[in-house]
């Protein structure tokens, strides 16, 4: 089982450049103001003219409207959205409609009732991001460096090509995929030395430690 890796919450050059050379599949910019990853249209332009091709270069969205979208969108050549909100399904096929772009979206993922949006969200999106739901106080939607019960997972049938994501490190990343078979993985924090910091020697590893064979 070949496995996929996203790199998210990129902001400069050397942490692309450790994802792209380790053999990272999709690479994330985040368009969130509230995060420490978020990145202006400008410097994702930048970035992105850096990203070879075959590797997918998705921008992180949350609860945009059509406004925020196109303003990006007008600067950036995005290969996927991801949609980090409380976007309903309509919202996701409009938001695919509106761009003509594949949409990722995730699922926040706390207890086994919220594994049923998996379902409702499966039927819309191209892809599904499954990760930890975040605490009712916490300020951003992802990134907050949780994981859920991955067990959860163990087993289930997943409508659409999917990513596991939330508390993922070089450390237990190749356990979460033993347990989960995730086709693939999405890390943020798990991959800093500080909020929105990449460390390109914990990217290596991580990607390392994704794509090592499952005994």
């Amino acid at each position: 089982m070949a496995v996929s890796v996203k790199i998210c919450g990129l902001t400069e050059a050397a942490g692309l450049a450790a994802a792209v050379d380790a053999g990272a599949r999709y690479v994330g910019f985040v368009f969130f103001p509230k995060s420490p990853r978020h990145v202006t249209p400008g410097t994702a332009a930048e970035l992105a003219a850096q990203v070879p091709l075959g590797v997918a270069k998705v921008g992180l969205f949350v609860n945009p409207d059509d406004a925020a979208l196109d303003a990006v969108l007008a600067h950036v050549p995005l290969d996927v959205i991801q949609l980090h909100g409380t976007e309903t399904p309509t919202r996701v096929a409009e938001v695919k409609a509106r761009t003509g772009l594949p949409v990722m979206k995730a699922v926040g993922v706390a207890d086994p009732q919220d594994l049923d949006a998996l379902w409702d969200y499966g039927l819309v999106a191209d892809m599904l991001l499954i990760d930890a739901k975040p605490p009712k106080d916490a300020v951003l939607p992802g990134g907050n460096g949780l994981a859920f019960d991955w067990r959860l997972l163990a087993g289930r049938q997943i409508l659409k090509p999917w990513l596991l994501a939330g508390g993922l490190t070089p450390e237990n990343v190749h356990e979460a995929i033993r347990l989960t078979r995730a086709p693939g993985v999405d890390v943020s924090s798990g991959v800093e030395s500080a909020p929105g910091v990449k460390d390109p020697d914990r990217i290596r590893s991580f990607i390392a430690r994704a794509t090592a064979p499952i005994l």
